[in-house]
């Protein structure tokens, strides 16, 4: 498998990538992690807004389901020694340019998103800790928060938070994020140090969330592909937190067991499952050593993992997969080199 580069853009500290529908279209945000823009691409890369110039800090964004270009973000999470100020805003598209405004105050807030279930809408949000006493310090654990999402998002305000309550708490480095589809509707998987824990909202209004441990291991990231397309996925990790390792798990028995592992990978953090080229795909970006975009598949015929290098010396912070005209897009915010990249993928 392999990438070209069809459009590139500067970006500084870019990190964030989030899809979003806007005015009929689809479009790609891209925001940074320091202290600057979050910028709106159409499909082909083109930028064709600036929706703010800062304070930046942007972890995570996600669209207001069922909006006309409302999203919501963090900002003022710089890095985990500096997001003791960091926060949840709304943004949104208005006749005078795009607004933001302060919708809850959560200090130290990594990943958060919109889930729905039994007819109902949730934010979900991960503290990937609760303080910091001095540089590094990791002795105040992390925390998971959920509420209901209001229907009137207009009525929250700095004085008017999100509800959140603790689902969880003592998560050390609470960091990895990533939501699934079953059935029934939307859950979370959430990976830190003491482990990958699966976050399902309630059947029906009113009821409780239920947290299920799928993995002791400690994960800085994971994802989920169907590597043999047999109905079962498997898991994808980085490992441990900013992760040394990439780790592929089957289940056998009804437990993830370990079946495949590359190391070392230093710095892993960017992270995408799905199927592209026609196959499924994992693809893993490493902030370090060889800052390398990688692309893994399987070989159902030999039974072997592969990888592909699809691109290096970039650091990838995220990446994020579309479709256009038929074919497949990568977009990867190569955050140690100040660049957004948009790809098309090939086999």
């Amino acid at each position: 498998m392999r990438v070209e580069k069809k459009k590139t853009h500067e970006l500084e500290k870019c990190y964030a990538i989030a899809p979003l529908r806007y005015q009929g279209k689809d479009h790609v945000l891209v925001a940074a992690e320091k202290v600057n823009k979050c910028l709106l691409f159409d499909l082909e890369g083109n930028c064709e807004d600036t929706i703010w110039d800062g304070p930046g800090g942007t972890m995570s964004m996600v669209q207001v389901p069922g909006s006309d270009g409302v999203f919501l973000a963090t900002h003022k999470f710089y890095s985990p020694n500096d997001s003791k100020e960091a926060m949840i805003v709304m943004a949104a598209p208005g006749k005078d340019g795009w607004t933001t405004k302060i919708i809850a105050h959560l200090p130290h807030v990594h990943r958060f998103d919109i889930l729905e279930r039994g007819g109902v809408k949730y934010v979900i949000a991960a503290t990937i800790c609760s303080g910091r006493k001095f540089k590094d310090d990791w002795s105040e654990l992390g925390k998971v928060y959920a509420c209901e999402l209001p229907e009137d998002l207009e009525s929250c305000s700095e004085e008017n938070p999100l509800p959140f309550e603790v689902l969880k708490d003592e998560m050390l480095k609470n960091h990895g994020y990533c939501r699934q589809t079953d059935e029934n509707g939307d859950y979370a998987v959430i990976g830190a140090d003491c482990g990958v824990f699966k976050f399902v909202p309630p059947a029906a209004k009113g009821g409780e969330w239920e947290i299920v441990k799928l993995l002791d291991e400690a994960a800085s990231d994971m994802t989920f592909i169907d590597f043999q397309e047999n109905g079962e996925p498997d898991m994808l990790t980085i490992t441990p937190f900013h992760g040394d390792a990439i780790k592929i798990f089957r289940k056998v028995d009804g437990a993830y067991q370990e079946i495949y592992k590359l190391e070392p990978a230093e710095f892993g953090h960017a992270i995408w499952g799905g199927y592209a080229c026609g196959k499924p795909v994992v693809v893993i970006g490493r902030r370090k050593g060889k800052r390398d975009l990688l692309a893994f598949t399987y070989d159902k015929g030999t039974k072997e993992f592969h990888v592909d290098v699809l691109d290096a010396n970039v650091g990838p912070a995220n990446v994020y997969h579309y479709q256009l005209d038929g074919k497949d897009r990568l977009v990867a915010t190569n955050r140690e080199i100040d660049e957004i990249a948009f790809c098309e993928m090939a086999d």
